[in-house]
């Protein structure tokens, strides 16, 4: 059974490294100067990464990488939308998604990640691979909560905003308004008979 699974991880690995081939660059057999490459995204994409929080995704990523004698420069364009489920209702919705990250890729003895903006690549390497760059601008650029836009302009029809709404609390303003009424609910009539003898004077 062991044997069994290390083989279908196997199979699963080379499945995904096959698939993230298509975001492998060469830029050894690249000019000096500036080149294009466009990538359309899927859900497939993510589910190479094990990231299931889209229903879909339609997503272009437009690639300009400019090759110098001694450097790399990548700036990555993202532009599309994730089908996603509200953090509210639990909606599937559409959510328009964009960002924008650059990439400085230097040379040396050995691979580091100097920060989100610079990699060092060992001497001899003929080629970099995007897809980890690509699913972090995208991730990325989703906001902390996803809300149905429905939700915030009233349109959304929805069973658990009506429930909600119910359960919401009375406003500050309302509170106390109804503080004052039980107040004057509660004030001795005697009272407001000497407050009427005042104003007639």
């Amino acid at each position: 059974m062991f044997v069994f699974n290390l083989y279908i991880c196997g199979l699963e690995f080379d499945v995904v490294m096959k698939e993230f081939k298509t975001y492998a660059i060469p830029f050894v057999g690249l000019k000096i100067g500036e080149h294009k490459f466009e990538f359309d995204i899927d859900h497939t994409f993510f589910a190479l990464f094990d990231y299931h929080e889209f229903n879909h995704a339609q997503v272009k990523v437009d690639l300009t990488l400019i090759k110098k004698a001694n450097m790399l420069e990548l700036a990555f364009e993202i532009k599309g939308e994730v089908n996603v489920d509200c953090d509210v209702t639990m909606e599937a919705f559409n959510l328009p998604i964009s960002n924008h990250i650059e990439l400085v890729v230097k040379f040396g003895q050995d691979y580091e990640e100097v920060n989100e903006e610079l990699v060092i690549l060992p001497h001899g390497e003929y080629q970099i691979e995007v897809q980890q760059y690509i699913y972090e601008a995208i991730v990325l650029s989703l906001p902390a909560k996803r809300v149905h836009p429905g939700v915030e302009d009233g349109t959304l029809d929805s069973p658990i905003l009506d429930k909600l709404d119910e359960l919401q609390p009375t406003s500050l303003a309302e509170k106390e308004e109804q503080k004052e009424n039980e107040i004057e609910e509660e004030i001795d009539p005697r009272w407001e008979k000497l407050k009427d003898l005042l104003k007639d004077k």
